[in-house]
């Protein structure tokens, strides 16, 4: 069965974006960017929020910019294919190899694991994590710190009150002095 992996880049007290709602300060250098290129190639689908979406939608066209360097024309050639489930009940349509849904991610993650298929079920952006976390649908947590304080903001784990156990697999540190923390949940 596939395992749901929730990875994303994080400030030191926990926030995936500021209270100004920005996020600049996990612009990656190129060996965390290499992680990350090396790190999609093991997704079979992506999950995400609208917000995410949103985001990553520069990269449906980030190919045609003859400027892009050569890490980055990687990059857009592993994520446009790269199918994507996109959550949101404001959108009408979305683009790329993205297919809408407005509802039923538990439902649609039991439907994932069921494929055949060895890449990961990769799902991005706090709201949405935060459903799956409360339905004990996420099987890894991928937490890249950044050596930064933002002081508030959208957190990376939603405040639940929930325990949960994990155990430490991976870590990782960038000359950057970024932190890559891999756990898996302990059933």
């Amino acid at each position: 069965m596939r395992s749901v992996t929730y990875s994303m880049g994080v400030s030191l007290d926990g926030y995936i974006v500021g209270p100004d709602g920005g996020f600049d300060w996990t612009d990656p250098d190129d060996e965390v960017f290499r992680f990350w290129i090396e790190d999609i190639r093991h997704v079979d689908v992506h999950l995400m929020g609208r917000k995410l979406y949103e985001t990553m939608l520069y990269w449906e066209t980030a190919d045609q910019d003859p400027t892009l360097d050569e890490a980055n024309r990687e990059w857009t050639a592993l994520w446009k294919p790269l199918p994507k489930v996109v959550f949101s009940t404001t959108l009408s349509e979305v683009q790329g190899n993205a297919r809408l849904l407005s509802g039923g991610l538990a439902e649609e993650i039991e439907r994932l694991r069921a494929e055949p298929g060895e890449g990961d079920i990769a799902i991005g952006g706090a709201t949405l994590a935060a459903g799956a976390a409360e339905a004990g649908l996420i099987d890894e947590y991928q937490v890249m710190v950044h050596p930064v304080l933002v002081g508030g903001g959208i957190p990376f784990f939603a405040r639940n009150e929930r325990h949960v156990d994990l155990e430490l697999v991976e870590t990782r540190t960038f000359p950057s002095k970024v932190v890559h923390l891999r756990y898996r949940v302990v059933r």
